[in-house]
């Protein structure tokens, strides 16, 4: 049984705790009213904060709801500004604890971890082994359920104050879109009898979403011992017998099917790991190299495209452009897409390896295939680069693309 803690509360409610964490919770939320107005009057808002938190009458908010359909479908929930204060001062105590619990392959939502290094590791494995089992999880979000979150909390946590402000968050979670699943033992009313659901968006879902498959984890690289990498509810099994991967698959939904969820049926399946794959919004060729899927480039122009609309009409400004291209940017760097970079930017403000200086230059359009072309050779002048000769085609070499993966990504894990 691992070591409950006590005595937590008074590390989140105080002045201290609270203020960093308003800290955290207005970086990149400046120019929103309610962390504006939040922050106009500081010491008094986190005084009364404090206040209702030691004398519980703290209550959260309602939670904004909206619809986002990049890249599917989604209901996404921001809570009220003083919530997310809250919310990252209890992160800051609790997290560290469970964190030390955590497997290593586990990247969402955690320090040193995140897209690239799961991607890394993906590719890691995929080098060493002939088969992938490919598993996402149905509504995993919409589909957490509260009686087992909250057991999952009380097996580290001891403190009733602690406890009492998570329940709390937990039961103020907004409805989300119904997952009408049977189990054993259920009866017709079951589904609509226990609570289910986190409000994608909240730093303390995010927590939980990982907290909530911790067991499972541990199932998969303990009992199991497979090479595994998870990033929220998408995961990847490696073995070189796809009659093994059959058989973790099922014992995998058995599993699952004892925290209440279950696999995506269009989105869990066995390949070859030769095969061209999507993972983590990257295309991992089998040679090692990386491409943007044509669906994410094409909804990047279109968002490019708004924005340079609302900044010729005077409704956007360069602050709000330039932090979300530089993201894309950053995302776009770790594939290969240098000629794609030049054909959305040009010679303008964001063309690759320039100053911010300069007009926004409208897109110039190009077939996709062409903007994906490998980088030329950095001191090779650009207008002669069309007179050198074809390169013969490299055939893939898997021992080559893995100490390419490892030295662009730094990951130096064992299968």
């Amino acid at each position: 049984m691992p070591r409950r803690h006590d005595n937590l509360f008074g590390q989140i409610a105080n002045f201290q705790a609270l203020h960093a964490a308003a800290r955290r919770a207005i970086r990149g939320k400046r120019r929103k009213s309610g962390a504006a107005s939040f922050f106009a009057n500081l010491e008094a808002e986190i005084i009364n904060l404090e206040r209702q938190l030691r004398d519980g009458s703290y209550r959260p908010g309602r939670y904004a709801a909206f619809e986002v359909n990049d890249p599917k479908k989604r209901i996404v929930s921001a809570a009220p500004f003083r919530d997310r204060v809250v919310h990252h001062a209890l992160c800051a105590v609790i997290e560290p604890i469970f964190e030390s619990g955590f497997i290593d392959n586990s990247f969402a939502n955690r320090k040193g971890k995140g897209t690239h290094r799961a991607i890394a590791a993906y590719e890691h494995y995929r080098d060493r082994h002939a088969y992938v089992l490919r598993c996402d999880i149905f509504r995993y979000f919409p589909a957490i359920d509260h009686a087992l979150l909250k057991a999952a909390v009380r097996r580290r946590i001891a403190c009733i104050w602690t406890l009492a402000l998570l329940d709390m968050i937990i039961d103020r979670s907004n409805a989300q879109e119904p997952v009408n699943l049977y189990f054993d033992g259920d009866d017709l009313f079951t589904p609509f009898e226990r609570r289910r659901g986190l409000p994608i968006g909240n730093l303390t879902s995010q927590f939980f979403a990982n907290l909530y498959l911790d067991a499972f984890d541990h199932f998969v690289t303990e009992v199991l011992r497979a090479p595994y990498v998870r990033y929220v509810d998408d995961f990847a099994l490696f073995h070189d017998d796809p009659d093994v991967l059959a058989d973790w698959q099922r014992r995998i939904a058995g599993q699952l099917r004892g925290r209440r969820l279950r696999t995506h049926p269009d989105k869990t399946f066995i390949a070859m790991t030769l095969e061209t794959t999507q993972f983590l919004g990257y295309e991992l060729l089998n040679d090692g190299g990386r491409r943007l899927p044509e669906a994410n480039v094409r909804r990047f122009r279109n968002r490019l495209r708004g924005l340079r609309d609302g900044y010729r009409a005077g409704t956007v400004g360069l602050d709000q452009i330039e932090p979300r291209v530089r993201a894309w940017i950053a995302h776009a760097e770790h594939a290969e897409t240098w000629r794609l970079r030049h054909a959305i930017f040009g010679s303008g403000r964001f063309a690759p390896n320039r100053s911010l200086e300069g007009p926004l230059s409208p897109c110039r359009p190009r077939r996709f295939l062409e903007q994906q072309s490998p980088e030329p050779p950095r001191r090779q002048p650009q207008q002669e680069h069309h007179r050198q000769p074809e390169q013969q085609p490299r055939l893939p070499c898997r021992e080559h693309a893995d100490r390419q993966s490892r030295r662009d990504h730094g990951f130096a894990g064992r299968a």
